[in-house]
């Protein structure tokens, strides 16, 4: 909450503000929405209308991906049937984050990400790697390290991830948002200890571990044309300028009703002029909840412009931050909002799916 903010109202990442009492109901109305429903478990998914989006997106040139979980993996037929049927690339949404791989130092759990790693390779699907390198879900033990022991332990652990998923994983999230709102680097523990230097040494890393991955820098907040991207795109200007190996950029593509910003397309254009690659990482287009009818017309409206700016600059892959609001951290995470996928929590298809199909010229 911010500081002198008014306890019975919370005020989220949207700038929208609801009564704190509706907001907790509503949200644990989806929770325990939600949590019935992936109990179960075992219903084969309802087949959804038109060609599998990953056909479509396909014949366009694009792979198109999401965001999934390991536990609803296992656990749920039914999202698990989706995500291999609809999708061409998934994202591990918090199994190959530090905090998850390695608990503590040198003691390495893959479990996890293997299993989401096999799936995908059963079902015909690449994976990004996300992400080696970020100020959050990090290990207590990371952040109270010096500045050697640090820079040594984020060396180790890149070459140990990227080491043990380099037949599997050809793209990774090297350095995940390390540039504030205000658009000054981040002052995360790897700013404050290594210095400015900790990103062109991670991709230098990560280069090392793998020579044939495409590394990406991936970024929150920097669609428009601002203070924030304009502070990311002279850094990775200079990284290119001192051929640190950095393939790509990823812009998250998190929305909320107010939609993308005009100069989207504008703005990754010119990183792209710069010979990167570019994708767009996270997006989904969350909604005060409960949405009404015109708020879901809007919502797929947004869905159609995102995949519309990726088509026009022609990107390498667009990935969802998972496909069913009974999985969505957006519910999870910003009281009083919500409904931010494509699917709802039974996986059913809501306007934005057939708008995604559509803009992919399905």
């Amino acid at each position: 909450m911010t500081p002198g903010a008014d306890p019975s109202t919370f005020s989220g990442r949207t700038g929208l503000t609801f009564p704190r009492r509706a907001a907790v109901g509503a949200a644990f109305v989806l929770i325990v929405i939600a949590a019935a429903y992936f109990a179960r478990g075992g219903a084969d998914a309802e087949p959804l209308p038109g060609p599998p989006l990953r056909e479509v997106a396909k014949k366009q040139g694009m792979e198109l991906g999401t965001a999934v979980r390991g536990d609803a993996l296992e656990r749920n037929r039914a999202y698990r049937q989706i995500a291999a049927a609809q999708f061409s690339t998934v994202t591990p949404e918090n199994d190959m984050k530090w905090f998850a791989i390695e608990p503590e130092r040198g003691d390495f759990d893959f479990g996890p990400a293997d299993d989401i790693v096999e799936r995908a390779r059963e079902a015909n699907q690449k994976v990004r790697g996300h992400t080696l390198v970020w100020h959050a879900q990090l290990p207590g033990w990371v952040k109270e390290l010096g500045a050697k022991d640090l820079r040594q332990a984020t060396r180790e652990h890149i070459h140990a991830v990227m080491g043990h998923y380099d037949e599997d994983v050809g793209v990774w999230d090297v350095v995940n948002e390390p540039v504030s709102d205000d658009g000054e680097l981040r002052r995360s523990v790897f700013m404050r200890r290594l210095g400015p230097g900790y990103i062109a040494d991670a991709f230098r890393t990560a280069r090392a571990a793998d020579a044939d991955a495409k590394l990406y820098l991936n970024e929150i907040g920097a669609e428009g044309i601002n203070a924030k991207s304009n502070r990311l795109y002279e850094l990775v200007r200079r990284l290119k300028a001192q051929g640190v190996p950095i393939d790509g950029v990823g812009f998250q593509a998190h929305a909320n009703l107010d939609g993308l910003p005009g100069d989207f397309v504008a703005n990754m254009r010119r990183f792209k002029a710069l010979g990167l690659d570019i994708a767009i990482t996270e997006a989904d287009v969350g909604l005060p909840v409960p949405a009404d009818p015109g708020e879901l017309q809007a919502q797929a409206r947004i869905y159609r412009e995102i995949v519309r700016s990726c088509r026009a600059v022609d990107c390498r892959s667009l990935t969802f931050w998972g496909f069913t609001d009974g999985r969505s951290w957006i519910s999870e995470t910003q009281a009083g909002m919500g409904a931010a996928t494509l699917l709802d929590e039974a996986l059913r298809p809501k306007p934005a799916f057939s708008a995604v199909q559509q803009a992919l010229g399905g």
